[in-house]
């Protein structure tokens, strides 16, 4: 069934006339993008032309997705807004609270056992506000919405980084923090500084074990983990429209780990033929009468150069498959070079695990391209040297798996099939072959390779292929195993080869699902009854922060972060998972895998007050209990990752007012600035030097905080010596406002109650 039809329909009877005035302001033929996001400006139709990187925009929103741990605090806010339902459709997906262990029935089972009071939350929440909601289950939370929600031309927000997988089917769809999401429930538009355009073109078509997967990984490695920030990327060309749906989905995804604030196709017959086999006919026809406005200007395409800020060119026919990693996903190297740079640089050569799935490749075609490896594997007699465990993207995609044979043959293999969730992707993953801190390495097909993020263990060489490769790799048990000239023994003694991964686009028999998992909220949720416990430790009703002062004198630095710290190292995953809807509880985690660049340890910092040192959350403690504000200290593209506001929230509670930085990665700017905080950048970098372990911050001028205008704040030594440094910031007078009245929840609640 089609979901939100006649949203859908009412978004294409707007954009002709929309796009046309936009190119009519601009002068100028448009992109994909560009025509979507002047198709949903707050105020409708266009009346002025925008500039890119710098102009903030207010936009229109179709619809939210939201999974289950970011879903919480996201809730937990709009619960104070002040609104009786959502106004713009909105789903909540259970998907990142089931651990990965014993295969999927009993992991689930256990899942239900130990976050049922999460899960009731979540479902009684979303009965009472309108919201749909998909149970443990059902599926993660960008496959479920590909197969369900996404349509060519919308523009959708969620709660999650790799909300840009909807891209796939044409949109622009993006990740942000919950208090954005909240914005948009409650009614409000959605603010965005217009991003500036990555053109890449794609020609040739895909061959042999070079796979969708390889393309964004081959862009990882030009673009690295911050080259894409404020930037939306756009793929075209007769390469683009040769890849299925899904795998452009994949490519999509992955553009969380350059820092794109999303990536979109055009629409295509792929499109077409996805939307028709999962049961979305009437969108398809909708969006066949307006083809023109859903994918960019011809002049655009023909001559990109004019038309994007940077343009990146890939030959699908001489395009490699890739591993990329370890420890991040921009370190790309072909197949074949990589036992070469595994031996420099004393990577681990055995494979200990191959994990396929995730929400970046676990489609039907991703599955049955894997799977074409393992029957090989089987029917050689080639007995695999790795352990599997593959994650299923939704129960529909599971179920017709499981019909049509596929998961038989990845059981015949020995693997095990987790729940349709995201598992060891996220670090929910009991992992019992290794004990300890052991150096290992792992394959797998997920988008991030961060230390820890899988099992926690930051010896764990972690690299991402496509699930084609995946399996190879596993099959061989060694990392530097080339399928494409390699060859292996199997149990009868003799060599055999590996033929080239053969996939299916889409289900020959069709899509089947006996139960999806969806619940559909009830019409009128106003008798529904929302409880949280007083002594719950997974659920805390949330206190409106206090703004902070606009004199920030004595503040002390709580830690200087040395090199990468993403989100993964503000606010950790994994077992962590379980207090996310408990500000208090989970604040306990804040920063604790961040380097301290006195001393190179993590959680280990310099309480000012006694002279010992201690945990970061503990000495964060201490100077709240003081009442005095501290600071934090980072490098470059610093909350690089995972959209969870957590990593804003955490340190806002404890009472940090200011994280200075060298540069930020989009959405973490944006979830300090939702907070009431200060999110601000060295105009001099080298300026990062001047920090010393006993400093105390002074800030000079915050009484006059204005858009465009820097801020002098005044470093004070331990030896009584001073340095005056100058900041960047990116706050307009709304975002100064959130800061002045606390965070931006508080300025909603004011603005609901007049």
């Amino acid at each position: 069934m089609a979901f939100d039809i006649d949203m859908i329909k009412k978004v294409y009877d707007t954009m002709a006339e929309r796009v046309d005035k936009a190119r009519e302001l601009t002068g100028k033929p448009l992109t994909l993008s560009e025509k979507i996001l002047y198709a949903h400006l707050w105020d409708g139709t266009p009346n002025k032309a925008f500039v890119r990187g710098k102009d903030y925009v207010d936009f229109a929103p179709d619809r939210i997705a939201c999974q289950d741990a970011t879903a919480q605090m996201a809730l937990l806010q709009f619960m104070q807004a002040g609104k009786s339902k959502v106004a713009v459709p909105t789903t909540v997906h259970c998907d990142h609270l089931i651990q990965a262990k014993q295969g999927a029935a009993k992991d689930l089972k256990r899942a239900n056992e130990t976050s049922n009071e999460v899960f009731d939350f979540l479902g009684s929440v979303s009965n009472k506000y309108g919201i749909g909601f998909w149970k443990p289950g059902a599926g993660i939370i960008h496959q479920v919405v590909l197969e369900n929600y996404a349509f060519p031309g919308g523009m959708m927000i969620g709660t999650d980084s790799h909300t840009v997988n909807a891209g796939g089917l044409g949109m622009v769809a993006i990740g942000v923090g919950g208090a954005d999401a909240v914005d948009v429930m409650a009614g409000m538009a959605w603010e965005l500084k217009f991003p500036k355009l990555i053109g890449v073109k794609l020609t040739g078509k895909l061959n042999g074990w070079t796979s969708a997967k390889d393309v964004i990984l081959k862009v990882a490695g030009i673009l690295t983990v911050k080259g894409g920030t404020g930037a939306i990327i756009e793929y075209f060309g007769e390469g683009a429209k040769n890849l299925s749906c899904t795998g452009k989905g994949t490519i999509c995804n992955m553009g969380a780990e350059v820092g794109a604030t999303t990536s979109t196709f055009g629409y295509d017959d792929s499109m077409e033929r996805y939307l028709r086999a999962t049961d979305r006919s009437e969108v398809a026809d909708a969006a066949n009468g307006i083809r023109e406005y859903l994918t960019g200007d011809d002049e655009v395409y023909a001559n990109p150069e004019q038309y994007f800020d940077q343009v990146i060119e890939i030959n699908l026919d001489e395009l490699k498959p890739h591993l990329n990693g370890p420890f991040t996903p921009d370190l790309a190297t072909p197949v074949g070079e990589l036992g070469e740079k595994a031996a420099k640089n004393d990577w681990p050569i055995k494979v200990d695990w191959g994990l396929i799935g995730s929400c970046t490749n676990s489609s039907y075609e991703d599955l049955t391209r894997a799977a074409s490896i393992a029957k090989q594997a089987v029917d050689k007699k080639i007995k695999a040297k790795s352990d599997f465990g593959i994650n299923p993207g939704s129960e529909q995609i599971r179920y017709t798996a499981e019909r049509d044979g596929i998961l038989k043959i990845f059981e015949d293999l020995d693997a095990t099939i987790f729940t349709n969730a995201c598992g060891p992707c996220i670090g929910q993953w009991d992992r019992s072959d290794l004990k300890g801190e052991e150096k290992n390495t792992i394959v797998h097909s997920f988008n991030r390779n961060f230390s820890k993020r899988a099992d926690g263990n930051p010896n764990t060489h972690a690299f991402v292929g496509s699930p084609e490769m995946v399996a190879a790799i596993a099959i061989s048990g060694r990392l530097d195993f080339n399928p494409m000239t390699d060859t292996l023994i199997n149990e009868d003694g003799e060599e055999v080869r590996l033929d080239e991964p053969a996939g299916i686009e889409l289900p020959p028999q069709g899509f089947a699902v006996e139960d999806a998992g969806y619940v559909e909220p009830l019409i009128d949720g106003s008798g529904v009854e929302v409880s949280v416990s007083p002594s719950s430790e997974r659920l805390q009703l949330l206190t409106p922060f206090k703004p902070i002062d606009n004199q920030i004198k004595g503040a002390k630095l709580l830690i200087k972060a040395f090199g990468k710290c993403t989100t993964d190292h503000i606010s950790m995953a994994g077992p962590w998972l379980r207090y996310r809807g408990h500000l208090d509880n989970i604040s306990n985690n804040m920063l604790i895998g961040a380097v301290n660049a006195f001393g190179k340890k993590t959680n280990f910092v310099k309480n000012q007050l006694t002279g010992e040192y201690g945990g970061v959350p503990d000495v964060a403690r201490a100077y709240k209990a003081a009442d005095v504000y501290s600071v934090v200290v980072g490098d470059h593209n610093y909350g690089e990752g995972s959209s969870r506001e957590h990593a804003a929230m955490e340190p806002r509670h404890l009472g940090v007012a200011a994280v200075i930085v060298k540069s930020f990665a989009r959405i973490h700017e944006t979830n300090l600035k939702k907070q009431g905080m200060l999110g601000l950048t060295f105009v001099n970098e080298s300026d990062y030097d001047l920090i010393q372990e006993d400093d105390t911050f002074n800030f000079l001028d915050l009484d006059q905080f204005a858009p465009e205008k820097p801020l002098n704040v005044e470093v004070v030594h331990a030896d009584g010596s001073k340095d005056v440094i100058v900041l960047n910031h990116t706050y307009n007078d709304s975002q100064i406002a959130w800061f002045k009245e606390g965070s931006a929840l508080n300025l909603i609640k004011k603005e609901n109650a007049l």
